[in-house]
């Protein structure tokens, strides 16, 4: 029997997503109704700037009061779109004790402070659900906490920023260097006028921090995750890449240790292998690959931001919760059971190639051998060029423990016929 007395719905934002989310709840709510079994109203809508016009909502359901608005009392689901950390936790947190579930798209807050929201949620009976704050439009949380939640997940790896997938994938396909990929990614629309929380990888690491806790049953943080930014990636990697087979992608890596005591989250640029499924992922898009027990390997593909794409997760979101809330019910929250400690980057094991400028003289090659040999450090592949005095001396390792790898590059430095150390980039996907 289909519920009549309509679900009343607050919308926290009304920018890119959230125009584009109070959009969809008006041209479709029709099938909306249909779909959650009772209809879904726009109750309020909280701005920082009233004045600004907005199609399709009506003024009177503009306010600047976000507080007053959680607090109604009568808000069945709030739809939190802001960003941040503050105001954000304080209303998610308030919307909560006032009995409403929450949808949100934040990912920096929920990698900070994940747990105590659920906590909270949890107390309160309600629904904390948040696809759309990793991989945009892409189903990818509820997979991993639903449809795979009878497996056994062991890694988790994907590209999650589009700005930054855009930015290599242009210095891959045209030979330009980082600067002038970012000024097109940015004349595109693709970056913003302050691009570091992209290219830095802030981004990619508090979207590692959820997927992480979600595959293993653990609380992972924001601090958890290692993080490096691909500012330092040149033409001469990729060209060095591509003699290899590969090339080069901004991967956020999570995964469980080999004997499953532990796991590691962390984000950097890797090289990986043209026949890796990730390597075919183009401009902006975002792709995630799942390797489990009994599933095996999955691989989730798709637009990976922008408002219509961020929307439909919300969206998604809005009618499950919208349905548990008529059939007084709640969904998955926190599985953080597992309690498995997160590993040190020093414990990431993995291969490495690593660009040396050298003396071009007899014996340095096998000055470099055995500093790689007393550090533990297996050699798979070496490439020597250079004329004038100077060589270039390209080594590829085979695994071997980042902590090992450290030492190896500080004994390297003091060698005095090592000139620098030009570039060092993990390899994965094998």
């Amino acid at each position: 029997m289909m519920r009549t007395r309509p679900l009343k719905v607050a919308l926290l934002g009304c920018g890119v997503v959230g125009s584009e989310v109070a959009r969809i709840m008006t041209t479709h709510a029709d099938d909306l109704t249909a779909r959650i079994g009772a209809p879904v109203e726009l109750a309020g809508v909280a701005v920082r700037r009233p004045d600004r016009v907005r199609e399709g909502i009506a003024p009177e359901l503009v306010t600047t009061d976000a507080t007053a608005l959680v607090k109604r009392g009568d808000i069945d689901v709030v739809v939190e779109v802001i960003g941040g950390i503050e105001p954000a936790r304080t209303l998610i947190t308030t919307a909560f004790e006032h009995g409403a579930s929450v949808v949100s798209a934040n990912k920096a807050l929920l990698a900070q402070d994940g747990a105590a929201l659920h906590a909270v949620a949890e107390q309160h009976g309600r629904d904390l659900y948040y696809e759309a704050a990793v991989a945009g439009a892409i189903p990818l949380i509820r997979p991993l906490r639903e449809s795979l939640a009878g497996d056994k997940i062991n890694r988790v790896m994907g590209i999650v920023n589009g700005t930054t997938n855009f930015i290599l994938d242009a210095m891959d396909s045209t030979g330009a260097g980082y600067q002038e990929a970012l000024d097109e990614a940015t004349a595109l629309g693709y970056a913003e006028a302050d691009p570091t929380a992209d290219v830095e990888g802030f981004d990619a690491a508090a979207k590692a921090a959820i997927l992480a806790g979600i595959a293993f049953h653990t609380r992972v943080r924001l601090d958890d995750v290692y993080r490096e930014g691909m500012t330092e990636v040149t033409a001469a990697d990729f060209a060095s890449a591509k003699e290899m087979g590969c090339t080069i992608k901004l991967l956020a890596i999570c995964e469980r240790a080999g004997d499953g005591a532990s796991v590691t989250a962390r984000v950097h640029p890797a090289m990986i292998p043209l026949s890796h499924p990730l390597a075919s992922v183009r401009g902006a898009y975002n792709a995630v690959f799942v390797e489990s027990d009994a599933a095996g390997q999955l691989m989730f593909y798709g637009p990976g931001a922008g408002g219509s794409p961020t929307a439909s997760a919300v969206l998604g979101d809005l009618v499950a919760v919208c349905r548990n809330r008529i059939g007084g019910a709640t969904g998955p929250g926190e599985s953080a059971y597992a309690a498995l400690p997160v590993s040190p980057m020093g414990d990431v094991v993995t291969r490495y190639h690593i660009s040396l400028d050298v003396a071009d003289k007899p014996g340095v090659l096998a000055q470099v051998a055995t500093v790689f040999a007393e550090h533990g450090v297996s050699i798979d592949t070496v490439r020597q060029s250079g004329k004038d005095g100077e060589a270039s001396l390209v080594v590829v390792t085979h695994r071997a423990s980042d902590a090992a790898l450290t030492g190896t590059v500080e004994a390297l430095r003091k060698l005095d016929t090592v000139r620098g150390v030009a570039s060092i980039m993990r390899v994965e996907g094998e």
